[in-house]
């Protein structure tokens, strides 16, 4: 298979991690009105949506491409994530499966609680995307 172009996902990635830095920084939280920190918190929750999307489909891409497009096509999230953590390209099946609920109470229902929850676990996104995406760099060849 020819080598996945990923500078989608490094962007992608790159502007979750600049947005959680100034959410992680109280001080120019602080510093800012209601509004301005609501809108850099929606930004962050936009950025986890991305993210997701994007990783996933990485996931699945390189999967077809090197485990076998017949034990990939049609499977479910778990499944997925299950032979990503086989082939080394995740940690914990369970970790994604939950950024993958998330994610879908995102794209269904958009309320305070659920955004409260994506903001909240968007360090621990980043987090694993990062793994993610450093393994899978290192296998894209």
């Amino acid at each position: 298979m020819a080598k996945l172009e990923m500078s989608s996902l490094n962007k992608a990635l790159d502007s979750l991690g600049r947005s959680l830095a100034i959410t992680n920084n109280s001080e120019k939280m602080a510093a800012m009105d209601d509004d301005l920190a609501e809108t850099v918190r929606a930004g962050v929750i936009q950025n986890f949506e991305v993210c997701y999307e994007l990783c996933w489909k990485f996931m699945k891409r390189w999967l077809e491409a090197n485990v076998g497009k017949s034990h990939v096509e049609g499977v479910p999230c778990h499944e997925l994530f299950r032979l990503g953590a086989e082939n080394k390209l995740i940690d914990d099946v369970e970790e994604w499966m939950s950024f993958h609920k998330l994610r879908n109470e995102t794209s269904h229902t958009y309320d305070v609680a659920t955004a409260e929850n994506v903001f909240n676990i968007a360090n621990s996104f980043y987090k694993a995307s990062m793994v993610f995406y450093k393994n899978i760099e290192a296998k894209n060849d």
